[in-house]
């Protein structure tokens, strides 16, 4: 790295240090566009992944539940179908249509669909409700930012229930779920969890952003 022969030192990290500032205080700014960017790039790009085969680009696909198979369990039968006759198949016609029938789960998370049943969404139901939850919130926080308080722990323990439940009683084997619990459940954790964490964001980055116009009126 080259510097200006009449740029001094400090005066380099004096430029360095305003851009950092700048940064921060952009971050701080728009925070909250900055998530809900984030979100909704998170939350849609596993709906390309059966339109690319439907497209007839399986490369590109791949590529998509390849990332998000290391973030969520892709299971089948827990998974919504786009472009086949039910959006959300059971088992049974799964297995008709060539998932595994064993009882090994990274045999039956390997199945992605076909032409006649559809194309599985890289995230499951559960996770696609979660951060629809998170996004839409974040949408209508924008509305509300100034006029909401964060949602009280004891309140937001309560939203975690009905997830908390479903999901447990699931993974114990006591009972099967659905896509609308699924849904529903996952919607209400979304929600609850920008109610509770937003405002202390908001709260945090007006701060930031107060602390350095405090910095720079001094300075």
């Amino acid at each position: 790295m080259t510097t200006d022969p009449g740029e001094t030192p400090d005066a380099s990290r004096s430029t360095f240090a305003q851009g950092a500032n700048g940064l921060v205080i952009w971050v701080a700014r728009h925070w909250l566009a900055l998530f809900n960017t984030a979100w909704a790039i998170y939350l849609f790009t596993p709906f390309l992944a059966p339109i690319f085969m439907r497209l007839g680009w399986p490369m590109a696909a791949q590529v998509i539940y390849s990332i998000y198979s290391v973030l969520c369990h892709q299971l089948p039968s827990h998974s919504y179908f786009l472009f086949g006759a039910d959006f959300a198949p059971p088992a049974s016609t799964l297995i008709a249509g060539g998932m595994s029938a064993s009882s090994n789960l990274y045999a039956q998370r390997a199945f992605i669909g076909n032409a006649e049943i559809g194309w599985k969404v890289a995230l499951c139901e559960r996770d696609v409700a979660i951060y629809a939850g998170v996004f839409v919130t974040g949408l209508l926080y924008a509305l509300l930012r100034d006029r909401l308080r964060p949602l009280p722990f004891k309140i937001y323990v309560i939203f975690l229930i009905p997830i908390a439940i479903d999901g447990l009683t699931q993974l114990f084997g006591w009972r099967e779920s659905n896509w609308w619990l699924r849904t529903i459940t996952g919607v209400l954790f979304g929600f609850a969890s920008v109610w509770l964490a937003y405002p202390y964001l908001e709260e945090a980055m007006q701060e930031v952003i107060e602390d350095e116009v405090a910095r720079r009126e001094r300075g």
